[in-house]
């Protein structure tokens, strides 16, 4: 079994996509993503920066993907977590989405769909206008 970027640039070493998505996208690095499936380089490690979620946004056209403070933050969910320290968890999540405002987002992606309904969570009781997209819809897009 295969996490969908590592698939898609590992396995089957996708190097063009049809895919065309004009807007300015904040990437999630989820921790599960990072830290278990290793898609890309934790920031806290001296070692060469990757993302498999970059590599694959970077062949999509008319993306612009957008550089964050803070990469690799945790959004706060993890699991359980976020229903035995709801408090901590939402914080977490608030910052996350902090970071993709103060970065001017339009569309926040990545591949873990609990960190991606967190956040979507967070958005949708702000009234924000950011849109959660998973990668999926992304590299299969044609706006």
């Amino acid at each position: 079994m295969y996490e969908l970027t590592e698939f898609l640039v590992d396995v089957l070493k996708v190097d063009q996509l049809t895919a065309s998505f004009p807007f300015r996208v904040g990437v999630h690095q989820s921790c599960h993503g990072q830290r278990g499936l290793h898609t890309s380089q934790m920031t806290e490690l001296v070692a060469a920066p990757f993302s498999k979620a970059d590599i694959l946004l970077n062949k999509v056209k008319g993306i612009e993907l957008v550089k964050l403070n803070r990469v690799d933050e945790c959004c706060g969910f993890g699991g359980t977590f976020c229903v035995v320290e709801e408090a901590v968890s939402v914080k977490m999540g608030k910052d996350r989405v902090a970071d993709h405002e103060k970065n001017n987002v339009q569309v926040i992606t990545g591949g873990d769909m609990s960190c991606l309904m967190h956040l979507e969570g967070i958005l949708k009781r702000k009234k924000s206008n950011i849109q959660i997209k998973h990668i999926a819809e992304i590299l299969n897009s044609e706006i």
